[in-house]
């Protein structure tokens, strides 16, 4: 790594810790249940016929985010299939396809913002702001409200009720993601992303040809000037469509609640009316960390031990550390096909510049590297460079962060309980070895807890094997691969390990705007989403009723660095060694192909 990519990842690092203990504390504040409602809460409860005052259990708050989710899908796909009839579209955009609607309505209700389609030439301004933006929220402010609820399971003792879903939802929204999302557009603003309503812009590019030709009339005769001599006006042979819209609003709940609302363009971060300046991408990294890293703390917090949050902390930390570190480091290494040609040739055979294939120049290569690593550890599709044109293993990086679970920070709460779920897999796996009862946090961990546990890890496994293999063995899977061979099975598994982890990036290269690839990345987007947080809610109610045992001589400690080291080895185990077969047909493969002799 260089000089300023390490100053650039301390950086990162340094900034994100000094913001996760006052951020965590807001939020533990904020979502506390026992704080009374003030009146804008109490007014929106009494709209709604909410009961501010009842608690569920587990099934009934499982049942209020499955038809609440619901619904927010068939409202978003009536959206996209009335688009041509609604106002605040200049561009006279039509209707989105069935599949595509389809699929674009999952995508942004489960988080994911998997997008088939590029967003200015296909989504009007109310289409962005009504369902993509209004998504981002209600989808993020979900996966907090799922996060919080396992925490008052490890909080709670001998409770049948875990809190209220709509309480938590509104709370989220209101007063975590709306004030943060504020703030953050208008710092964007001040950076040069654009926010208007303003019809696409016509201006001429650099290359541009002026000539000069006869005015013609509305009869489309020429035009004479008084003295009878043709009018002549100055004519340009080239210009370009500059996409306008409100853009930086979007763009600030699209890093906070991890990517969830996609990109207003189809170059998503890296297009500069997005991501324009250097210090702009760092606040949109940082944004995407900020709230996955301060709920750690508001978990230890709210069990009563500091020390619990910090090591979760430490585990997505020590893992992510060493996944930027390997991404930046391959993508500096360039591309040997071009070492031959003497590009840029140092003493030790390798290109000065590095792999600058599918990178904008005002971020470079560390930036790039590091945006790669940050947008698969969080469940976020926001990049700021083209991965498909990673390095073989530059790319593997990224894909092999999304097959963990999207637990290394990972999304707005979706990350926290995803990296729960794996320290009570450790703690269950420790108890083994020792021949103990495992404990974690002083609930015992019994045979219900592991079988939820397990069908909440092992879904997304297996929608993305599944989903793969159906991809590149049916006729209509094949007809979207363009590139043959692993870099072509690369572009199907990187996919489908997106949809089902609900991140979003993708590899590119791969037509995916097909009914095939809408449907099947839809079935792993929701099944993905929803069959995690079932179980989640599960464990919660679960371990709100159990008692509280206190700590013996035999108990294990679950803050220090042995288990930490434990909760990483049962990550990289678990959650990403499952997916090694695939991971060698595709970018391990492809590596070899191009050092066969290195």
């Amino acid at each position: 790594m260089t000089t300023q990519a390490i100053v650039l990842l301390i950086a990162f690092l340094a900034i994100l810790l000094a913001c996760t203990k006052p951020l965590g504390l807001y939020i533990a504040w904020v979502m506390d249940e026992q704080r009374p409602g003030n009146r804008l809460g109490t007014g929106l409860y009494r709209l709604c016929g909410v009961r501010a005052q009842t608690e569920m259990n587990w099934k009934q708050y499982a049942l209020g985010v499955l038809v609440f989710n619901t619904l927010g899908t068939l409202f978003f796909y009536g959206i996209q299939r009335l688009q041509a009839f609604l106002p605040l579209n200049p561009q006279q955009f039509g209707n989105v396809s069935p599949d595509s609607a389809f699929n674009t309505a999952i995508s942004f209700v489960t988080a994911t913002s998997w997008q088939g389609y590029a967003g200015e030439s296909t989504m009007a301004y109310l289409t962005q702001m009504l369902g993509l933006t209004v998504q981002s929220f209600l989808s993020a402010a979900t996966g907090i409200a799922v996060a919080l609820v396992l925490i008052r399971g490890f909080a709670r003792r001998s409770s049948t009720t875990i809190g209220n879903f709509w309480i938590d939802l509104t709370r989220s929204t209101l007063y975590i993601l709306l004030p943060l999302s504020l703030v953050l557009a208008i710092v964007l603003l001040g950076q040069g992303v654009i926010q208007n309503f303003a019809p696409y812009q016509e201006a001429a590019t650099l290359d541009t040809t002026t000539y000069e030709e006869p005015a013609l009339g509305p009869d489309s005769q020429p035009l004479k000037n008084a003295q009878g001599q043709p009018v002549i006006e100055q004519k340009t042979t080239q210009t370009q469509t500059l996409p306008m819209g409100p853009v930086a609003s979007q763009e600030a709940i699209k890093v906070l609640s991890s990517g969830d609302c996609g990109g207003f363009f189809n170059a998503n971060s890296a297009h500069s009316y997005e991501n324009p300046t250097a210090l702009a991408n760092l606040l949109q990294m940082l944004a995407i960390f900020l709230i996955p890293a301060a709920l750690t703390y508001t978990f230890g917090y709210r069990v009563g031990d500091a020390r619990q949050g910090w090591a979760v902390f430490a585990a997505m930390a020590l893992i992510f550390v060493v996944a930027a570190v390997a991404a930046i480091t391959f993508e500096q290494q360039g591309n040997p096909l071009l070492t031959p040609l003497g590009v840029d040739q140092q003493p030790s055979d390798l290109q000065a510049g590095g792999n600058m294939e599918g990178k904008e120049t005002r971020f470079g290569i560390a930036a790039s590297g590091l945006f790669a690593a940050i947008t698969t550890a969080a469940s976020c599709g926001a990049v700021n460079a083209m991965h498909d044109s990673f390095t073989p293993l530059g790319g593997f990086v990224p894909m092999w962060l999304m097959q963990t679970g999207e637990v290394v920070f990972g999304g707005v709460g979706s990350g926290l309980y995803g990296m729960l779920l794996f320290a009570i897999l450790a703690v269950f796996i420790a108890g083994l070895m020792i021949g103990r009862t495992p404990e974690y946090l002083g609930k015992k961990i019994e045979a219900y807890d592991m079988k939820m546990i397990s069908l909440a890890i092992l879904i997304t496994p297996l929608l993305v094997l599944v989903g793969t293999a159906v991809a590149v063995t049916t006729t209509a899977g094949k007809a979207g691969i363009f590139n043959p061979g692993p870099h072509g099975f690369s572009e199907v598994l990187y996919a489908l390990s997106s949809a089902a982890n609900t991140n979003g990036s993708a590899f590119a290269g791969l037509s995916a705007n097909t009914p095939f690839y809408n449907i099947l990345l839809a079935i792993a987007m929701w099944f993905g989403r929803f069959t995690v947080i079932v179980p989640v809610l599960a464990i919660a109610g679960s371990l709100a009723l159990k008692k509280h045992h206190p700590v013996t001589a035999g108990t294990m400690p679950t803050h220090g660095p042995l288990f930490v080291a434990l909760l990483v080895g049962t990550v990289l185990i678990v959650g990403a060694l499952t997916y090694i077969p695939g991971l060698a047909l595709g970018p391990v493969a492809e590596h070899l192909m191009l050092w066969p002799a290195h």
